[in-house]
């Protein structure tokens, strides 16, 4: 082996039991690693940094702080190589491991020699920065990450989404359609239907929508459905956006959305524990495991005797990193639980609220997840102008390792359908499913 590529490639072999499972190209042009006629993943390292991120760093934070700062890229498609390199290790092809006392020495002396000794680089300023001693999941803490995720520009969430601005699941009728935007759109119209419907709402129904997003529910809900809807978001961004929407489509008579924290709707929000349906889409992983039986006893007491709820929610097999994962946690959402969806049922009954309904939608993400990927790819230069060359990079690994969790059963999304039931066990609810499964917008 020659040249900077060769010495990286004896390093690395140092750090994995079996066969390398990439081909590197390094910053002097030369190659080692596995043949190219293996199809193995091309990992490109542009500059000796990406080195010492991983030296400081082994492993996914190493590794995500390295391709989001563009040290280090992958050649082809980003979601065939992680599919690759991942399946390599889920296999039992290659097993990563520290270094042997005996072969330390080596690994510096190569380190030494390709100048990879010296400081721990910074991570780039797109990972999330909390306040100093904010107390996990107190208010200060909260809309520090909510600031960072959801406030990042409306432009850049209208550009990624489609027209309705849901940033959740949609429900793919045909999961064989093409991640295109047409279908997304169709996708999304179909989740927020069966919600809708799920609900039972209907002319001069009420919801409370909590952690309403850009309002898509509301809005579906009061333009085709007839609903009076309240939606609480502690997102500044997204209030503005939904009122934006809401004088648009003549709906202020029938939606209204506050900026106010989950915590505060049973005081700020008129008429709570009256609502006919109450309803939270992907909102309930980012209030964690402390505070969850306050966010369920919320949603019971804001709906009435004999009135629904809807919790839309990602989960985890047991025993896997309820957070996501180092880069989840330090470039999405750094306080995310999600727990097996049992678990979740569990938290909800202890609340008051029957459940009534489960629906496992995991599969349902990769095509969406893809399809936000496919609109990143094909406007490439429009998202670095939003959001800067390394946010870009940081959304298109974010995209593409969720929907390689979701196809692999490494996360889930569940729609967890639930009655308040009256004094008397009245559920309100009706004797079969027909009624949930969309069959058409009805008319506005």
């Amino acid at each position: 082996m020659s040249g900077a590529a060769g010495r990286v490639a004896q390093v690395a072999g140092r750090f994995v039991d079996g066969r390398l499972p990439v081909r590197i190209r390094a910053w002097d042009g030369s190659e080692a690693g596995a043949t190219r006629e293996s199809g193995a993943p091309v990992v490109v390292l542009n500059r000796r940094r990406a080195l010492r991120r991983l030296l400081w760093q082994p492993g996914e934070m190493g590794l995500a702080h390295a391709y989001v700062s563009g040290d280090l890229d992958v050649e082809g498609d980003l979601g065939e190589g992680l599919t690759a390199m991942w399946g390599l290790v889920r296999d039992g092809v290659v097993t990563p491991r520290k270094p042997r006392l005996p072969e330390l020495p080596g690994v510096l002396a190569h380190a030494a020699r390709l100048g990879l000794l010296g400081p721990k680089p910074a991570p780039p300023p797109e990972a999330i920065r909390l306040p100093r001693f904010a107390r996990l999941h107190s208010k200060l803490r909260d809309r520090a990450v909510i600031h960072h995720h959801y406030d990042l520009g409306n432009d850049f969430y209208e550009f990624l989404l489609d027209a309705t601005m849901a940033y959740s699941s949609g429900y793919w009728t045909d999961l064989g359609a093409g991640p295109t935007a047409e279908n997304l759109r169709a996708a999304q119209d179909a989740k927020l239907d069966m919600i809708c419907r799920k609900l039972g709402l209907g002319p001069g129904s009420t919801l409370l929508d909590v952690g309403c997003g850009w309002g898509s529910l509301p809005i579906h809900a009061a333009k085709h459905y007839g609903a009076h809807v309240r939606g609480v978001t502690i997102a500044t961004e997204q209030r503005d956006h939904v009122n934006q929407r809401i004088r648009a489509e003549v709906l202020a008579d029938r939606v209204q959305v506050d900026l106010v924290d989950y915590r505060d709707v049973p005081a700020r929000i008129e008429g709570y524990g009256e609502f006919d349906a109450v309803s939270s889409i992907e909102m309930g992983e980012h209030v964690g495991d402390g505070n969850y039986p306050t966010f369920a006893s919320i949603l019971f007491g804001a709906v009435r005797p004999g009135g629904r709820a809807l919790v839309q929610q990602m989960s985890r097999r047991p025993g896997d990193h309820p957070g996501g994962g180092p880069f989840i946690e330090t470039y999405v959402t750094p306080d995310m639980v999600m727990r097996p969806v049992g678990d979740t049922l569990t938290l909800l009954q202890r609340a008051g609220l029957e459940v009534r309904d489960v629906h496992v939608m995991r599969e349902h993400y990769v095509p969406t997840c893809r399809a936000w990927i496919a609109t990143l790819e094909a406007h490439w230069d429009r998202a670095v102008a939003l959001a800067g060359e390394r946010g870009a990079r940081m959304w298109r690994l974010y995209l593409v390792g969720a929907a390689l969790a979701f196809e692999e059963n490494r996360m889930g999304v569940d729609q967890i359908l639930l009655a308040r039931p009256t004094t008397t066990g009245r559920s309100g609810m009706p004797s079969t499913r027909a009624s949930f499964e969309p069959a058409g917008i009805p008319a506005s």
